[in-house]
């Protein structure tokens, strides 16, 4: 009988905690409520239509499920306050990716990247020196001399908790592309990869609207899309070197409810950008829609396929 990651890890973090007090820094069990920092500003960045002279409501037609393999990428995240040396915060963090791959209507996990981490100022991470075995250490970039406030260092400490989450998706992505060539429904954004936003069978599926594309008249029929309709395609801009193509697809009715509700963000490679394929995809992706009974806040947003790898990764299950 083995212990599961998320209990190792407690455990392992518990006694690291320990140790650190029995040095005499100040032990912490919890990241204090409103010391994290956002990791999106909400913005409107106008966007560039591209199908249609201003924003339509599209319908795509009836959910399709996909008959050909299709595989699913996400990643998920826990850290956890250690303690502070002097005032400086020390977190330990576990970071995870997953892809789980559907062949002949079987779901099962094909590549797990794990990373159990300790993140912090260089003098908070001396001060652990000798007690971090099992842990990579996460040096925060040099804050230029500036007098530590120890809210903004666990935002800088959230950001790179994030950015090492980021790094492993990334890495779990390019190796499974080594090996197979099936479709790969990524959640999120394609734009953190020149490889990802030029590859015409990912597609990237967000969930955020921290960033919306539009304003005025064309924000407000945007977020008022009809269940099963799309937007036409546009560009976003320009936020890096990997340009991608989207349109916002809703999964699921918001009256009533929200105008964010069952809305999320669509993004291929500009080569495979064609209406005809968007509404193919949008079909697949409809067919794709958890059950109304799941028991998550996001259930609106969340394809069945994502779903099942952060419950895999959540539940710390092997192989």
């Amino acid at each position: 009988m083995h212990m599961n990651t998320r209990a190792v890890t407690d455990v392992t973090i518990s006694r690291l905690r320990q140790a650190l007090a029995e040095l005499g820094h100040a032990p912490a069990s919890a990241i204090p409520e409103g010391s994290g920092g956002r990791t999106e500003e909400a913005m409107i960045r106008p966007a560039r239509l591209v199908e249609c002279a201003r924003v339509e409501h599209l319908p795509v037609g009836t959910a399709e499920a996909w008959t050909e393999p299709v595989a699913f990428l996400d990643g998920t995240q826990r850290s956890e306050l250690v303690c502070y040396v002097g005032t400086r915060p020390l977190v330990a963090a576990f970071v995870a990716a997953a892809v789980r791959e559907r062949r002949e209507r079987r779901l099962r996990t094909v590549l797990v990247e794990r990373r159990r981490l300790v993140v912090g100022h260089r003098d908070a991470l001396a001060a652990a020196a000798g007690l971090l075995e099992g842990f990579e250490i996460v040096e925060l970039d040099q804050d230029d001399g500036e007098t530590p406030h120890p809210v903004r260092e666990l935002q800088r400490i959230a950001r790179a908790v994030d950015r090492q989450r980021g790094n492993l998706e990334l890495a779990a992505g390019d190796r499974y592309r080594q090996r197979s060539d099936a479709w790969l429904v990524v959640d999120g954004s394609l734009t953190g990869s020149p490889g990802w936003a030029a590859d015409e069978r990912m597609i990237g599926v967000s969930k955020s609207h921290a960033t919306l594309p539009f304003d005025g008249a064309d924000l407000e029929r945007y977020l008022r899309l009809p269940a099963g309709h799309r937007t036409p395609l546009f560009e976003p801009p320009a936020r890096s070197f990997a340009p991608v193509v989207s349109w916002a697809l809703r999964l699921w009715p918001w009256e009533g409810r929200d105008l964010f509700h069952g809305l999320v963000r669509i993004e291929v490679a500009p080569a495979a950008a064609t209406p005809g394929h968007a509404d193919r995809l949008s079909r697949h992706l409809l067919a794709e829609r958890v059950p109304l009974s799941t028991p998550d806040p996001r259930w609106d947003r969340l394809l069945y396929g994502i779903h099942a790898v952060e419950q895999y990764l959540k539940a710390g299950a092997r192989g």
